[in-house]
Parts: structure tokens; C-alpha cells; sequence
């Protein structure tokens, strides 16, 4: 199977005092939070966790994607709470499954149902 890839906006709910970003930003820690609780997750070494510098959501802070050859890319974002971590593992756990990538609303965790920016079509080989 194909390598998948979180990617985490380290961006997101970060503190700005003039032109200077201040202290860790949400997207930082959330980042740090998927990184210690995937030593664990049996899919660890099916995904890399990486982090980028903005995702441009801003307004949804924080912000993830899934991502995979063949498969849709999925943007959700509005994940700050303590337990976006878990919730996001269970649903790439999820994504990884499904041959197409695609996630239906039901089957996603209930913290990540109505939290979706966008999917994003896979590209065609052509």
C-alpha cells in the first residue's frame, strides 16, 4: 500500500505580537500531540505526521489534512479541542482502510463530522 501522510498547519492559533509569531501555536501543539500519540497507533509506520507551515484556513484553526496517492485529499479543520488527536488518528485510521480514500460523513468521528474544509479529488493518471 501507498505511504499516507497527515499534514498539520503549525500555523494555526498562533499568537502574533507585531510581526513576530509568540510563544508555541495551537497547530504546534496539536502536532506535538499527534506525533507522541501515534508511537503508539499500529498505523505508524503507514503515515508521516508533517508539518507546514500554513495550510491557509486560518479561520479554522486547526487544521489538517489527509493525504495518499489515488485517494481523495481531505482538509478539516476547527480541531483545538483536547481530544482532536485521538479523533484525528481514528479517522485517518479509517482513511488508510478504504481502498478509494473516501470518507463518508457517517463513518467519520463525531469531532470530525462537520469539521470538513474541503476533498480535494485524487489526480487521474493519464
Amino acid at each position: 500500500m501507498t505511504k499516507h501522510t497527515i499534514f498539520v498547519c503549525t500555523a494555526c492559533a498562533s499568537v502574533w505580537k507585531g510581526n513576530q509569531r509568540v510563544g508555541e501555536s495551537g497547530g504546534e501543539k496539536l502536532h506535538q500531540q499527534l506525533s507522541q500519540l501515534s508511537e503508539t497507533w499500529e498505523l505508524k509506520a503507514e503515515f508521516s505526521i508533517e508539518p507546514v507551515t500554513c495550510m491557509s484556513a486560518c479561520k479554522r484553526s486547526c487544521v489538517v489534512a489527509f493525504s495518499a496517492s489515488q485517494k481523495p485529499t481531505y482538509l478539516f479543520g476547527n480541531l483545538s479541542s483536547p481530544d482532536a488527536a485521538h479523533s484525528i488518528l481514528e479517522c485517518a485510521s479509517k482513511y488508510y482502510l478504504k481502498p478509494d480514500g473516501k470518507l463518508p460523513r457517517k463513518e467519520r468521528p463525531e469531532l470530525l463530522k462537520q469539521r470538513i474544509i474541503a476533498c480535494v479529488p485524487p489526480q487521474l493518471n493519464r
